[in-house]
């Protein structure tokens, strides 16, 4: 068996793997070539390069396809001093990546010229242990979690969608959540609004689910609004907020919230459900169509009756619910594609997923070219503009 050096590893590398200064590394990344660090956690948490991903070197080939899927593009890696990523890169020739690029003289050299990085969010010992499981995934990391500590998200309606989208956005870390509810708990709610105990029937909502939330992690902060969206405060309760989850029950509420969201700006993650079925969908202004594109008028009472006329299966909103908690987290993290433009339709009897293409409507009342918040739309794409489709009735959810 011939035994190889480290002196003979150095120089097997650089006879695949194409070496950089950091001037030639800081074109590349202004070129948009993907950077990734493979230093350990540490080293990462005291700095590291803007826009970098971090894969650590002793978890490179177990993440890094998940991190970097395309092996045709050119992938920047670096470490401290040029070595790790040297033989990180072989590694990648390896795997099949056709240009994997070493920066040579790492992140020592490139911070001795004077050029720019960015520290993380410290977080504290036990906050790497609460969310210890969101910090192993390279899409959300320090940096990722980071951003959900210093996220706002207002639910409105401690109902059955909004009381599994309180838990889990609870339990992600998102650090302020607002809850807004007039209602008192009566024990019909219990079948489906989780974030209530038995032994809370007849306090208010959101004194409830805020009880709850905090027992869930206290690290986050609650902004309870015990009172009734309408169009007199509307604007005022979701200011300030990243985004909305619509868990609201009338139609009259979910026009003024789609109308106060639109002309604030703000992504609305939207739910609704009737017996054994269910709707999803985000409503981002400027990037997709609002809730008037795609129900331009509420239809008559006896075509959408309410839960406590028409019932509904207790797991429906909380299936729809921690989707909605899903959705509002991608948008936080700015990671894989929201439900714009897209309403996702589902059954649970067949246990089926259905999803319809969404057009933004031009002559929308509230984001259309000619509404007074039209600058913050853009063109609706070509196609068919949304209308209510038969196999896409709005609900109502209580």
């Amino acid at each position: 068996m011939t035994r190889r050096t480290y002196d003979d590893l150095m120089r097997e590398a650089r006879e695949v793997v194409r070496e950089v200064w950091p001037a030639e590394a800081a074109a590349l990344i202004a070129s948009g070539v993907t950077v990734v660090d493979v230093r350990e956690q540490h080293e990462w948490d005291e700095g590291h390069l803007p826009g970098a991903i971090h894969v650590p070197r002793g978890y490179l080939e177990i993440d890094i396809e998940q991190a970097v899927p395309d092996r045709a593009a050119p992938v920047l890696l670096y470490c401290a001093a040029g070595v790790r990523s040297l033989l990180a890169a072989r590694e990648l020739h390896e795997m099949g990546y056709a240009d994997p690029i070493s920066m040579a003289g790492g992140l020592d050299r490139w911070k001795a010229e004077g050029r720019p990085t960015t520290q993380p969010r410290a977080l504290t010992t036990e906050q790497r242990r609460r969310y210890s499981r969101h910090l192993l995934i390279p899409e959300i990391g320090t940096e990722g979690q980071a951003r959900l500590l210093d996220s706002r998200v207002v639910v409105v309606g401690a109902g059955g969608l909004g009381s599994p989208a309180l838990l889990y956005l609870a339990a992600a870390g998102v650090g302020t959540i607002g809850i807004v509810d007039f209602d008192t708990v009566d024990l019909s709610n219990l079948q489906r609004q989780v974030v209530h105990p038995s032994d809370r029937v007849g306090r208010r909502k959101t004194e409830s689910a805020a009880e709850t939330v905090r027992a869930l992690n206290p690290e986050v902060r609650v902004e309870v609004h015990d009172e009734l969206l309408d169009a007199s405060n509307a604007a005022g309760i979701i200011e300030g907020y990243d985004v909305i989850l619509d868990g609201t029950d009338t139609f009259e509420t979910r026009y003024v919230l789609n109308d106060a969201a639109v002309a604030a700006g703000i992504p609305v993650v939207h739910a609704s459900v009737f017996r054994f079925e269910g709707q999803l969908t985000v409503f981002a202004p400027g990037l997709g169509p609002c809730y008037r594109c795609l129900y331009p008028a509420p239809p008559p009472p006896e075509l959408a009756p309410s839960c406590a006329v028409a019932g509904v299966l207790g797991v429906v909103p909380g299936t729809l619910g921690i989707l909605q908690a899903t959705e509002a987290l991608k948008l936080l993290l700015g990671i894989g594609r929201p439900l714009i433009g897209r309403l996702l339709l589902y059954d649970a009897l067949d246990e089926s997923f259905e999803e319809l293409e969404l057009r933004r409507d031009p002559h929308c009342p509230a984001c259309g070219d000619g509404a007074p918040a039209n600058s913050l739309a853009r063109p609706s794409p070509e196609g068919v503009v949304a209308t209510p489709l038969p196999s896409a009735r709005p609900f109502r959810v209580g």
